[in-house]
């Protein structure tokens, strides 16, 4: 039996751990604009499939000396992260063709407060933590107001003002969507220390792409028209996007508290508005300039500020469940 370190990371592998999830948030930020592109010769649903598929492939054969010691712990807790990310972007997909994409980044980023608001019941919670500090639940409002100013067009009302007259299908299918992507962060969190992240990597890619094969059918009229840009959109996302990006946040989610994770994530429309303003030459008005400023700021609030009632996935496992093996 193997067992598993229980004492408190150093400061440079929190440190490490926030600079990767950055740097899979930008990622993940900045290939908007290519797989907007790609959406033109697919559907969205089987992009997300194929992508899913080929990312499956890519963990698998990479980490195929980890598959075989898998545990039922590790198939139960692959299923369930697996599920939880298959929802976030089934509905987020769905949902986009039936709603603006503007209120659909917005409705998705309310990720950011969803997840403390989840952390505050205690069976969500890892074991050991308490409720997030004030700094916290400031920084969600920030990153919250600061989502909406980023991607949605003022009503009526005013710079602050925002039109929620308009609600449809797409509008609920999105605010599922944030749910998915929610419980994604707190369902790693939880199983992130207890199962090897190789592992955790290939069973919730791999899931997700099952739930996805068996939910496209159901969900639209796949069509596909293959061309140079799709084959290099679906391949840059499976294995950057995908593959490696899921890999890191298994592995970060170790030494991150979810609280933390959904702020960074937060960035993802900063990075997306970015790459449109060095690609497509967009630029970003005054009242979304305020929006990522408020996202920015958040963040430093959350990370900067310390949280000693706030233990992370690796702190918050009792000795007696950190047997891997």
């Amino acid at each position: 039996m193997k067992q598993a370190n229980n004492h408190a990371p150093g400061a440079y592998t929190i440190y490490r751990a926030h600079i990767l999830m950055l740097g899979v948030v930008f990622v993940w930020g900045a290939t908007f604009v290519l797989i907007k592109g790609a959406l033109g010769d697919i559907s969205p649903l089987l992009f997300n499939l194929l992508r899913m598929l080929l990312a499956t492939a890519c963990l698998a054969l990479v980490y195929r000396r980890h598959l075989r010691s898998l545990t039922r712990r590790a198939w139960v807790s692959g299923a369930v992260v697996g599920a939880c990310l298959a929802i976030g972007y089934q509905f987020q997909t769905a949902g986009l063709a039936l709603t603006t994409p503007s209120k659909s980044a917005f409705l998705t980023g309310m990720v950011v407060v969803i997840v403390p608001l989840l952390s505050t019941v205690p069976w969500l919670r890892l074991p050991g933590t308490h409720s997030p500090r004030w700094n916290v639940a400031i920084g969600a409002v920030l990153a919250f107001a600061g989502i909406v100013l980023l991607t949605s067009p003022p009503a009526s009302g005013g710079f602050f003002s925002y039109n929620f007259t308009a609600v449809n299908l797409g509008d609920v299918l999105s605010i599922v969507c944030a749910l998915g992507f929610a419980l994604h962060v707190l369902a790693l969190s939880h199983t992130s220390p207890r199962i090897p992240f190789q592992q955790i990597a290939v069973l919730q890619v791999g899931f997700c792409a099952m739930f996805m094969a068996v939910s496209t059918p159901m969900l639209e009229r796949s069509w596909i028209h293959l061309t140079p840009r799709l084959v290099f959109a679906i391949v840059l996302a499976a294995v950057l996007a995908t593959a490696a990006a899921f890999t890191i946040q298994s592995w970060a989610q170790q030494y991150l508290p979810p609280t933390h994770t959904a702020l960074i994530l937060a960035l993802e429309p900063v990075f997306a508005w970015m790459t449109a303003y060095v690609v497509l030459h967009e630029r970003l008005g005054l009242r979304a300039s305020v929006g990522a400023a408020l996202i920015l700021g958040a963040i430093g609030l959350t990370e900067l500020i310390p949280s000693p009632i706030q233990p992370t996935g690796h702190e918050g496992v009792p000795l007696e469940e950190t047997e891997l093996l």
